[in-house]
Parts: structure tokens; C-alpha cells; sequence
């Protein structure tokens, strides 16, 4: 019995060393991959529940097409790119939650700007070129 727990503990070691020399230089795992499996989760689940023979063809299709994606993602070595497509999912959704604040695009550098909802139309001056524009917030 000692023996053969001494090869398994070998065995698990030697395939987390491989595991871990495979994803080195990989992107891993982030917040955007976690909602695309789960959109794909429910794809599927969704796919199984609805006996309509197109969409559950399109369900079906559609399962497969994120989780491949998410795979995709996870096993990438642009790690910039991936970093850049997470960090803009997740401005986006910081947004969305964001239910007392606007965001503008300044006109002349386009820098972003945030104020306050339900104040009228305001003047705004861009913290960056100080150049002063009017919107309704």
C-alpha cells in the first residue's frame, strides 16, 4: 500500500510539472472567460430544454462555438491581447452597474469623463485638455 501511494504522489507531481510547463507563456483563466462559459452553459441547457428542432440546433451550435471560444482564450500566448479584450469587457461592465454617473467622450482627446446623472445640461471640463463642452446628463 506505501509503495503504490509513493507512485501516485510521483505520478500527480511529475503531471502538475507538465501542467504547469504546458501554461506557462498562456493566458490563463479571467473574468471574461468565466461569463462566456457560463453564457455557453446556458446555451446548452437551454438547447436540451427547447424541443423546437431549429433553435435547438442553434442552441446546440451556439453551446459549443462559446466554449471553444473560452477554451481558445484560456489557451492563447497573446496575452496583451487577451489582457486588452478583458480589461475593455470590464470597463463596460463596471458601466452597466454604474447607475448614478454618465460617461462622456471628450470632443478634442477623447479622454473619458464621468458626472453625476439627473443634473440638466451641464458645462464639463476635461480633466486632461481642459477644453469645456455641453451635455445633458
Amino acid at each position: 500500500m506505501n509503495g503504490n501511494s509513493g507512485w501516485f504522489r510521483q505520478f500527480s507531481a511529475k503531471l502538475s510539472a507538465g501542467f504547469r510547463s504546458f501554461m506557462s507563456g498562456r493566458y490563463g483563466t479571467d473574468r471574461l472567460n468565466m461569463v462566456i462559459l457560463c453564457a455557453g452553459l446556458v446555451a446548452s441547457i437551454l438547447s436540451m430544454l427547447i424541443s423546437v428542432q431549429p433553435f435547438n440546433l442553434i442552441f446546440w451550435a451556439l453551446s459549443y462555438g462559446l466554449m471553444i471560444w473560452a477554451i481558445c482564450r484560456s489557451l492563447s500566448r497573446n496575452t496583451y491581447k487577451r489582457y486588452q479584450e478583458n480589461r475593455k469587457f470590464l470597463q463596460i461592465h463596471d458601466r452597466m452597474k454604474d447607475r448614478q454617473h454618465r460617461y462622456f467622450s471628450c470632443p478634442k482627446c477623447h479622454q473619458t469623463v464621468r458626472v453625476p446623472r439627473g443634473k440638466g445640461k451641464i458645462s464639463i471640463t476635461c480633466p486632461r485638455c481642459r477644453e469645456k463642452f455641453v451635455k445633458k446628463t
